[in-house]
């Protein structure tokens, strides 16, 4: 039963994906935060559709960190979980994504239209330059930026280097960095169709500041913060 409804699932999630991205792109003309009310609904629903047919929920602890304002949310990346998630968890936002994305047909087109931060990873110095300059015009705009560090989905438990351009965007912007973990690849793995049902959890930590700090000595202590909060996370589990 538990795979019947997976695929069931995972049915639903492609023809949904592939219906926003129509409908955002016939909806082109709205302004930016109608078009992600657009897409907060869909991530609604999918999440919605993971409870009721995978029983797999969520719970949410920290979100009194929030800062007022926006600001910068990184976050470990284990699933595909939180590329859904974020939606409706965060304020209004745009993220840092590979350009590949974009060219996937429908969803790349819904994608598009929510103002991405569109990186080519093998760029190097040049990817890190264009989040930095395209982030402080998004916070400009009012708009949280959504950065998941490690730059592709890993294992649970896995280790990845961390890539400074959040660091360096919250440098030079002056806005503060928001941490976040979870353990959603723990129900929802990495390559994985098949899902467990169960609770994840998603702790938000206290906002850090920037000010004064260099990129990499910034960059460790926000790994640190998100690693401490992920070992919290396993140990209840295993209490």
């Amino acid at each position: 039963m538990r795979t019947f409804r997976s695929l069931l699932f995972t049915a639903y999630l492609m023809a949904s994906a592939c219906a926003f991205g129509l409908v955002m792109a016939l909806l082109f003309f709205l302004p930016y935060r109608s078009q992600f009310a657009l897409a907060r609904t869909w991530a609604r629903g999918v999440l919605w559709m993971l409870a009721t047919l995978c029983g797999l929920r969520y719970v949410v602890e920290g979100a009194e960190h929030l800062p007022p304002g926006n600001h910068i949310a990184m976050s470990n990346h284990t699933s595909a979980w939180e590329t859904v998630a974020f939606f409706v968890l965060l304020p209004t936002q745009v993220w840092v994504l590979k350009r590949e994305l974009l060219w996937v047909p429908f969803m790349g087109w819904g994608l598009r239209l929510l103002r991405p931060i569109a990186i080519d990873r093998g760029a190097g110095h040049r990817s890190v330059s264009q989040v930095v300059e395209q982030g402080q015009a998004r916070l400009r705009d009012g708009l949280w930026i959504v950065i998941f560090p490690e730059g592709t989905r890993v294992l649970p438990g896995q280790q990845r280097k961390y890539g400074v351009s959040g660091a360096m965007l919250a440098i030079a912007s002056g806005h503060k960095i928001v941490p976040i973990a979870h353990d959603a690849g723990q129900f929802w793995p990495r390559r994985g169709w098949l899902k467990q049902p169960g609770l994840i959890r998603v702790v938000i930590g206290p906002a850090i500041d920037p000010t004064g700090k260099e990129p990499r000595a910034l960059t460790d202590e926000i790994r640190a913060a998100i690693e401490l909060q992920s070992a919290k996370i396993a140990a209840a589990k295993h209490a």
